[in-house]
């Protein structure tokens, strides 16, 4: 990247691709659309490449755009990053918190942190990113988010950690079709005429029990959005695999749920930050609410 290109390009570009037009852009940066448009046939005359795709109403990037992208989104997430870590260090009364997570620890976890964090701390803000645990950890990488809910393997050499007990996972299926002679749990064997729901991230090992146990699964949707899949079960498309405790986003009398046994399955949410990095005050204070709420006596 050229060295005349300052933040404040940066910032203009990235604001076109998150708007997706000028048009938005340049009301969000409180610009005139023709000075913003200038500014970036500027830019792309500093670099010598074409950033966007001319005539199509929303804003598509060249391959060297999609490359500026992604290193200003890394650079502006450090830049504001390190802003924030020296100015909300301090009494943590106020400021912002930036968390990402994803939606079936996110949404078990954070409404009741958030109130009683809020009771105590009334003037503290949040940004809460949702996406699946791999983009999650990206984001933190690059100081987009001070903290990550996540079920995914995290590398404790790089990132501190607090992780909460397993909790086994569940079958969730429409009252009108189920399946298993138990009611409280159902064997692996009993899913094999079944049509499956499995979140992307437990797949590969549902597959090798079923192997295990000697048949294919039949899964019909592979899918990270447990409320969506929910929905699906409620629709009767099939059964969904989902962790015990996403059972209070949907509380709906045409769902049964049913543990998974034989073999048995478990999962567990991961809270993690950078090491060797300067927390806010406030994400501190935050956090250890969150030990006391969810880690008593450790």
């Amino acid at each position: 990247m050229g060295q005349d290109i300052g933040i404040k390009d940066m910032r203009a570009f990235f604001a076109i691709v998150e708007e997706g037009n000028i048009s938005h852009a340049a009301q969000r940066l409180d610009v005139a659309q023709p000075a913003l448009s200038r500014q970036m046939k500027r830019l792309e005359e500093k670099l010598n490449v074409k950033l966007f795709e001319r005539g199509s109403r929303r804003i598509r990037l060249t391959d060297a755009g999609r490359v500026l992208y992604g290193r200003v989104e890394n650079i502006l997430g450090m830049v504001d990053g390190t802003v924030r870590e020296i100015t909300e260090i301090g009494t943590g009364a106020k400021g912002s918190i930036r968390i990402g997570t994803i939606t079936t620890s996110g949404a078990m976890i954070l409404p009741d942190l958030i109130s009683e964090f809020h009771k105590v701390y009334p003037n503290i803000t949040f940004e809460i990113w949702e996406a699946e645990g791999a983009r999650i950890l990206e984001l933190l990488d690059s100081h987009l988010i001070e903290i990550a809910i996540t079920r995914t393997q995290v590398d404790n050499l790089a990132y501190e950690l607090l992780v909460l007990p397993n909790e086994p996972l569940v079958v969730v299926m429409n009252k009108n079709n189920p399946c298993g002679v138990n009611e409280d749990f159902i064997k692996f064997a009993e899913l094999q005429n079944q049509t499956m729901i499995i979140p992307l991230r437990w797949k590969s090992i549902f597959e090798a029990n079923c192997k295990k146990i000697g048949f294919e699964p039949n899964i019909i949707c592979v899918s990270d959005s447990v409320v969506q899949d929910l929905m699906m079960v409620k629709k009767n498309l099939g059964v969904a695999l989902i962790p015990i405790s996403s059972r209070e986003l949907l509380t709906d009398g045409d769902l049964i749920y049913k543990k998974i046994v034989e073999p048995e399955m478990k999962t567990h949410t991961v809270i993690s930050w950078l090491k060797n990095q300067t927390l806010s005050t406030s994400c501190t204070n935050f956090i250890d609410m969150f030990k006391k709420m969810y880690l008593k006596g450790k």
